[in-house]
């Protein structure tokens, strides 16, 4: 009979036997060892069915296909833009994956996306030298106006957003503010001032307290004591 020796939300560190026996499957951060199933990292343990995974705790983000990001212009040449990922890879947006239009040869392209300027976009292509391709097609992809950027550390991200966008949501809410998060650890917070700062401090407080449980309740606790100090736009 199998043995699981950990809760979910548990902090672990590697070498910790989280299971005994052969009725628990090993997931992200974890590996088996004999009967054993061990974390290979510092942790949040996630219960998901049979299988134990571990939220990494620490570690700079790693760009993946598909991955939505919020990322900073930081040179343009003569076909294509560069961008800062907050990773130890820059990306590169071409012509083609810039906009539908078409754009001349020889055209400024600072008229689009300029130095210092903000992009949500998605990541298309990784290759194994960790050269980054993204693409500004699809929905929600932008280029972000006005508002606030902070950085947050990028393995909080799925905390911050919440269970189908649950805690965003709630924040949103209360602040009455748009917001966008990249999986890079990039968010744009934009609205009144004293919105901005509501959803600032909200959002790090999920960042300091993400292994803690009953954070949804704190959270909506925190908002709903704030709240009355965000004015309408």
């Amino acid at each position: 009979m199998g043995k699981i020796n950990v809760k979910d939300k548990d902090v672990v560190v590697p070498g910790e036997i989280l299971a005994t026996g052969m009725d628990s499957l090993p997931g992200i951060g974890t590996y088996r060892e004999g009967e054993n199933i061990i974390a290979s990292r510092l942790g949040l343990v996630h219960l998901d069915g049979r299988t134990l995974k571990l939220i990494p705790l620490s570690g700079r983000y790693i760009p993946k296909k598909y991955d939505t990001m919020i990322c900073k212009v930081t040179d343009i040449n003569v076909t294509s833009w560069v961008l800062d990922t907050n990773s130890p890879y820059h990306a590169m947006l071409t012509l083609k994956e810039a906009t539908s239009e078409f754009i001349a040869r020889g055209a400024n392209l600072a008229q689009y996306y300029d130095i210092g300027d903000y992009i949500v976009c998605k990541i298309v292509n990784v290759t194994s030298q960790k050269l980054v391709d993204v693409t500004m097609k699809g929905p929600g992809l932008r280029k972000l106006r006005n508002g606030r950027i902070i950085t947050v550390a990028s393995n909080k991200v799925p905390r911050i957003i919440g269970k189908q966008g649950s805690m965003v949501s709630m924040i949103k809410e209360a602040t009455k503010c748009n917001i966008s998060i990249g999986q890079n650890g990039i968010v744009w917070i934009d609205g009144t001032p004293e919105g901005e700062l509501l959803a600032v401090q909200a959002i790090r407080k999920i960042e300091e307290q993400s292994h803690l449980s009953g954070l949804t309740d704190k959270i909506k606790e925190f908002l709903e004591k704030n709240k009355s100090k965000v004015k309408a736009e």
